[in-house]
């Protein structure tokens, strides 16, 4: 099974667009599990627990893993291994380099970490990342059009009359060949999503930005979903993470990703 097709698939069964950004600051853990040996695992494995039936996916931004070591890797595979088998991990590394050393970062998510899919930049062209698209099981997200102020430094710019965004999505869509290919596409920048859906009606869309930085989700799952109301994932972190910083953090977190799930349901056009 293609990874867009396991992604319809888990969509569809776990009735959620909802993905949970498992970027977890050892600066922001309650009180309550800062005695534990390993805090970071104990949190995330609590807020795992308490939300795995409402996600159809969760992301692990691995820099807040590789900041803290060793002890930092061992947090990852532990928490990769708290997740259930049937919710899609994505690795958010923005991985993109010349064939030599993207052979070994594909080789260590896919093969060595087994996570289901991973975000790539694009800028160094077609074969810094035609080692992840070797796997049709796994995700391949490229950067399209970002959430940060910065977007605007190189995204925007006109590239033989279109922004360099689009050229992303037309380079993007030649090379799915295995049906596991899709972009990321910030929330906060609703009228471009749009027009991204529009160019791209068949690919999974990563889509960071709501709660915390601000993101219509409304707008996030009408603009970002296919017509049928799947493909698009929509992150969520820090609003949902740290809903609470008190002994109940976990059943608080649950109750924020049940009502984003919720309304997110309530803005598709599919009857979920």
């Amino acid at each position: 099974m293609t990874f867009t097709d396991r992604l319809r698939s888990v969509q569809e069964e776990c009735r959620s667009l909802l993905c949970i950004g498992l970027d977890t600051d050892p600066a922001k853990l309650p009180v309550t599990v800062m005695s534990a040996a390993d805090p970071v695992v104990v949190f995330n494995r609590q807020v795992i627990e308490a939300t795995r039936d409402l996600v159809c996916a969760y992301k692990l931004n691995l820099a807040f893993y590789e900041a803290l070591g060793e002890r930092g890797w061992h947090a990852l595979r532990e928490t990769l291994a708290a997740i259930p088998p049937e919710v899609i991990t994505i690795a958010d590394g923005k991985r993109g380099d010349i064939g030599n050393s993207s052979e070994l970062y594909a080789r260590s998510l896919i093969t060595g970490l087994r996570f289901g899919a991973s975000t790539v930049h694009p800028y160094m062209g077609f074969d810094s990342i035609e080692p992840f698209l070797r796997h049709p099981e796994h995700g391949v997200f490229v950067l399209a059009l970002t959430s940060n102020p910065g977007a605007k430094d190189f995204q925007y710019l006109t590239v033989n009359g279109k922004p360099l965004y689009e050229q992303v999505i037309a380079r993007v869509r030649k090379w799915n060949t295995h049906n596991n290919l899709g972009l990321v596409a910030g929330a906060t920048r609703p009228a471009q999503l749009k027009r991204i859906r529009s160019l791209a009606p068949g690919l999974p869309l990563l889509i960071p930005g709501v709660g915390a930085q601000g993101g219509d989700l409304k707008r996030a799952v009408t603009y970002g979903c296919d017509s049928r109301g799947f493909l698009g994932i929509i992150n969520a972190g820090r609003s949902v993470l740290y809903a609470s910083s008190g002994p109940d953090f976990a059943a608080a977190a649950r109750q924020a990703a049940q009502t984003m799930r919720d309304e997110i349901n309530r803005y598709r056009v599919t009857s979920v």
